[in-house]
């Protein structure tokens, strides 16, 4: 069997922070090549590990099994399906899109071309969150949930480098950390069957959902808390008790294997894995259904 090709699309930090380096190191796949929006960002990232840009997409697509993509969501959704009509299998980073149309786009180019995909939600390939969060499935019997997940990208003391983001910028918190949210409470207490939104303070959004376990859940996701307050914390409330989503102990960048080989998986086997393109799609429905029922998402700073 020939080792499968992975090429990536994107070249900012998350690419340069986790993606390239860890397909790089991937035993399981040949690094193929790197597409950017900057050419010149792409020949250095490409030389850094060993590998070659391509000046466009569809090259890229040509030489490859499967794509990692690493851009603006708005970016990623037409890429992914012209990946997708190439016969490239996905690798998607969250949120798949940040409108249902171009999420449902995706899937629905996947599902015509029969490739497989996966969606990159750290907590869910995770090892210590994953574990946890299967095994809080196995449990059942959850009455309540709450979820804190606060960044301080935005704060005014940040040093992130995703502080220039411009669509993290334009979409807050919701679209951003939401999606890990949403990766972890419904596995566990079912699809989100009603959901509403207020907003917070900045960029910060509470939100209220019912699940299809008849459980309630709460969540407040924002990229403005001041440093001493940011962090993540999810507490589940039921008849087995009261347990917490454990912290990370180890970087975004095993999660990313665990996620690459979660697609070669999918791609060899033909069965979808539970976080693949449909299940992405029914992330963005959610946080679409929460921006609506809010009055207005103004951009942060405005």
């Amino acid at each position: 069997m020939t080792t499968p090709r992975i090429g990536l699309l994107g070249t900012g930090p998350w690419a340069r922070r986790v993606h390239a380096p860890a397909l790089a190191a991937h035993p399981g796949v040949e690094f193929a090549g790197i597409w950017g929006r900057r050419p010149e960002a792409a020949a250095a990232l490409a030389q850094v590990h060993r590998t070659r840009p391509y000046e466009t997409p569809d090259e890229l697509f040509e030489a490859c099994d499967a794509v990692a993509i690493a851009l603006p969501p708005s970016v990623q959704a037409p890429l992914a399906v012209r990946a997708a009509e190439a016969g490239c299998h996905l690798l998607l980073d969250k949120p798949v899109a940040t409108s249902v149309s171009e999420a449902r786009a995706v899937a629905t180019a996947a599902d015509r071309a029969g490739i497989a995909s996966v969606v990159f939600f750290t907590a869910r390939f995770g090892e210590q969150e994953g574990e946890w969060i299967a095994a809080q499935a196995a449990v059942g019997g959850w009455f309540t949930a709450h979820a804190d997940w606060l960044g301080s990208v935005f704060a005014d003391d940040s040093s992130s480098p995703y502080a220039d983001s411009p669509w993290r910028r334009e979409k807050g918190g919701l679209w951003d950390v939401g999606p890990h949210v949403l990766s972890v409470l419904l596995p566990v207490l079912g699809d989100a069957e009603a959901v509403t939104a207020t907003r917070g303070p900045a960029d910060a959004v509470l939100l209220a959902m019912r699940h299809g376990s008849g459980a309630a859940s709460s969540a407040t996701v924002g990229l403005t808390a001041p440093a001493a307050a940011a962090g993540v914390e999810v507490t589940l409330r039921g008849t087995a008790g009261v347990t917490s989503l454990p912290r990370r102990q180890d970087g975004p960048e095993v999660a990313y294997r665990h996620a690459v080989d979660a697609l070669l998986a999918a791609a060899e086997t033909g069965l979808p894995n539970a976080c693949d393109i449909h299940f992405g799609l029914r992330v963005t429905e959610i946080l679409a259904a929460a921006e609506e029922s809010l009055p207005s998402l103004m951009p942060h700073g405005s």
